[in-house]
């Protein structure tokens, strides 16, 4: 089968590679430019050139010149992962088979643009990828595969996005093949049991210390590696200091205080030892791996031999 394959970010790079192994045909590689001062090439860019693929960027790719362009390359199916544009229905025709995505999650629920991040930030003890047909409406095409992956109660996001990507190009190539058998079933999504997974911003990361101790933790996994969960310490005499949260536990030993004693108010610290404990709305975190804003990541032991807090004090 001739395919045209649409992709910019890391997600989509092992997905490639499989095709790219494939006995089906890769006529071309669509990315997005690069952006940013620096305008590094985007890793599909890179995977393209190692592999000899042609490769496209054109500023949008629903533009009129786009898709004749798209259209003289004569793809029989066109392939989407992580490539960062809505595709118009125009794109959409430019293959006789249409168009299929593979996304991080179990369509309907995580639609969007981050839905690794939103499965683990909402404590999903599963996930998995979908390739659907990819109609007008954001993710909510018919559903063509799945595959379920269970996520580890520690895994961040980025280590389970890393592992869903290694598995995605089977999943793809498993859907081509029925697709080029005419044996694919569509399956179409329930909108009922749909969710949103909308981009992240960096106000995200702030820790909210009234939440369970659970949902920081869940927090800190999702935000790894960006944009990082945080909270400020207020420091005594001097300005406040942001603490980034690398790793975090759910502490349960030592952790509780005393029978008929007066909980202590979220976000205060109520171990500064061997070991840093927070109070949640819910139990007590056990902030574990810690990076004052300007300076290098350490542990919550290094990180009280140099800086000087105490119990009491209170976090936010």
């Amino acid at each position: 089968m001739r395919l045209a394959m649409l992709g910019t970010g890391p997600f989509a790079v092992p997905t490639l590679r499989r095709l790219a192994d494939s006995p089906h045909q890769v006529l071309r590689v669509v990315t997005r430019p690069p952006r940013g001062r620096r305008a590094e090439k985007p890793p599909m860019q890179l995977a393209a050139e190692e592999l000899g693929l042609p490769v496209w960027q054109p500023e949008t790719v629903n533009s009129d010149e786009s898709c004749m362009r798209l259209r003289a390359d004569a793809p029989d199916l066109i392939v989407v992962c992580d490539y960062g544009e809505i595709l118009k229905p125009s794109v959409l025709s430019a293959a006789p088979l249409g168009a299929i995505n593979l996304h991080g999650s179990l369509l309907p629920k995580y639609r969007g643009a981050a839905p690794v991040q939103w499965a683990v930030l909402n404590g999903e003890t599963e996930t998995g990828n979908t390739v659907f047909q990819i109609t007008p409406g954001l993710d909510a095409g018919p559903i063509l595969g799945v595959d379920r992956i269970a996520i580890e109660p520690d895994e961040t996001a980025g280590q389970l996005e890393a592992r869903l990507s290694q598995r995605g190009g089977e999943l793809v190539l498993s859907v081509i093949e029925q697709i080029a058998a005419g044996t694919a079933r569509p399956l179409m999504q329930d909108r009922s049991l749909a969710s949103k997974a909308p981009r992240l911003q960096k106000e995200h990361g702030r820790i909210d210390w009234s939440r369970p101790a659970a949902a920081i933790k869940n927090q800190v996994r999702a935000l790894d590696p960006w944009p990082r969960a945080y909270t400020d310490w207020p420091r005594p005499g001097g300005a406040p200091l942001r603490l980034i949260i690398h790793r975090a536990h759910v502490a349960t030993e030592g952790a509780a205080g005393s029978a008929g004693s007066v909980p202590p108010p979220p976000g205060a610290v109520v171990e500064a030892g061997a070991r840093l404990l927070v109070a949640a709305g819910e139990g007590v975190l056990e902030l574990a791996t810690i990076q004052p804003a300007g300076k290098r990541t350490m542990s919550a032991a290094e990180l009280l031999r140099g800086y000087p807090l105490a119990v009491g004090q209170q976090l936010g």
